[in-house]
């Protein structure tokens, strides 16, 4: 009976398990016995696969948890894992059972402490400075007065009514606002994206270009403001080509925007006193500025108008200088009769002396040599080349005849316009032309009577109209015609 109790092999009543079976039952125990934890650790091998999966460890100093984000999760982490870095994960135990290994799906990383934070911040400054992001020559040079402003900012906080507030003060500019979130999962590749839009934006477009760029948020913890922190903005902001004024939290507050931007102002309020200038103290420069040129082109006239007395006072009376040449002149004038006759008696000497050499038999020896001469040269001279020479010679005259002909004729026919040009400018000269528009002549015995005076002195006056002249006084008057030749013009008086 003894025999049929015992169980000759140890062991033989355990159930047996399946692989698949010991695997499930670990994942639900896991699974069931945690469930959601939080975990508090330093970050190590940090790796992202092709799928987009992000796979780390969480470590202290004796043990190692593998930890899972999948790709749907990691947009929604507010920290992404960096290995050194201090986190509390917040996620599900779960178990692999192909390869025997359980891991935390983590759901959501948060910086474990400030100290930590500030940590990862000093890091990333670091990375950042070495790559020459915070160099001083790359910054830009911000606009005087820019045309449009961009602001990147929550639409719904005051943070946006104070610039705009402070805009409309100073100097009233067209703002874009581009809508972002300014704290949370959601900060930073929103604020990326808002300083990319409004790089890529074409100037000039129907959405115009802004010419400058304002990221602003108020203050608030070193988590609130994380987001600014974070290595995407810091990039996005040192690549924009849009000069960029970071105005993130209070005048403490210091993020890494503020050391890549172009200009850090303390609060958003100043980074509106940065972006303009004061509308009316410009007006009140510019009026300055107006009255001083005014005042120094006055002046500038009155130096040179009394610099130009003072050197006309320097210079000689205009007869001063005339007085010289007009003795020049009466020297002259005096020694002309002299020396016309003896230039008069040094060529009538001359004259004589060459007479006195001429003889009528010298004279006839001349005469005679020449017609020998002539007779030597028409003997050698034939008839027929001669006749040919006269010929050429001929026709040479008649086109020299025709071609002075025809430039006479031109000639004339310029100089009668030139002449009918002169006399009717002579007739637009005359005093003829005021007779017409109603002034007269007055003469009395042949002069030129032009004072009230003058005629009562003479019984007789002599007046020309236009259409002829009138004599009044004691003798009968008798009008002239206009056919009568007028005066000289320098003859006549007009009233």
């Amino acid at each position: 009976m003894s025999d049929l109790l015992d169980d000759p092999t140890p062991g033989q009543n355990t159930p047996e398990y399946t692989v698949s079976d010991i695997s499930g039952e670990v994942k639900r125990t896991l699974e069931g016995a945690f469930g959601r934890i939080r975990v508090r650790g330093e970050v190590g091998r940090v790796f992202k696969a092709r799928s987009g999966h992000l796979y780390y460890d969480i470590k202290d100093d004796r043990n190692v948890l593998a930890c899972t984000t999948w790709k749907g999760q990691i947009s929604g982490l507010s920290v992404v894992p960096e290995e050194g870095l201090e986190v509390v994960v917040t996620g599900r135990l779960t178990a692999f059972g192909a390869q025997s290994k359980y891991n935390l799906n983590v759901e959501e990383v948060a910086v474990a402490g400030q100290g930590a934070l500030m940590a990862l911040l000093e890091k990333r400054k670091k990375q950042l400075e070495t790559e020459g992001l915070f160099a001083p020559e790359r910054k830009k040079p911000l606009p005087y007065l820019p045309q449009i402003i961009g602001v990147v900012t929550s639409p719904s906080g005051a943070v946006i009514r104070d610039i705009l507030h402070r805009l409309r003060d100073r100097f009233p500019r067209k703002v874009l606002i581009w809508p972002v979130a300014v704290q949370g999962a959601n900060c930073a590749p929103e604020v990326a994206r808002a300083i990319e839009g409004f790089n890529q934006l074409t100037p000039g477009g129907a959405l115009p270009r802004p010419d400058l760029i304002i990221v602003a948020r108020g203050g608030g913890s070193i988590e609130d403001l994380w987001g600014f922190n974070e290595e995407a903005v810091a990039r996005a902001a040192a690549a924009s080509d849009i000069p960029l004024i970071s105005a993130v939290g209070h005048e403490t507050d210091t993020t890494l925007i503020d050391f890549v931007s172009d200009r850090r102002a303390p609060t958003p309020t100043a980074a509106a006193e940065l972006a303009v200038p004061v509308r009316m103290e410009l007006l009140a420069w510019t009026g300055e500025q107006g009255a001083r040129l005014s005042r120094s082109a006055a002046d500038a006239v009155q130096r040179r108008s009394q610099r130009l007395r003072d050197l006309s006072r320097a210079l000689p009376r205009a007869e001063a200088l005339l007085d010289n040449p007009r003795q020049r002149l009466d020297q002259v004038t005096e020694r002309l009769p002299n020396a016309l006759l003896r230039g008069v008696q040094n060529r009538r000497v001359k004259l004589l002396d060459i007479s006195a050499h001429l003889r009528p038999s010298t004279l006839r020896n001349l005469v005679d040599t020449r017609k020998d001469r002539w007779r030597n040269l028409s003997s050698r001279l034939s008839r027929r080349p001669l006749e040919r020479e006269l010929g050429a010679q001929n026709d040479a005259l008649l086109r020299l005849s025709e071609r002075l002909n025809a430039a006479q004729i031109v000639r004339l026919e310029r100089m009668r316009q030139q002449l009918v040009a002169t006399d009717r400018l002579r007739e637009t000269l005359s005093y003829r032309a005021t007779l017409d528009r109603g002034y007269a002549v007055v003469r009395a015995e042949n002069k030129l009577i032009t004072t009230k005076a003058q005629a009562a002195g003479h019984q007789v006056l002599e007046i020309e109209f236009s259409d002829g002249k009138l004599t009044t006084g004691s003798t009968a008057s008798k009008p002239a015609t206009k056919k009568q030749k007028p005066a000289p013009p320098d003859q006549g008086s007009l009233f």
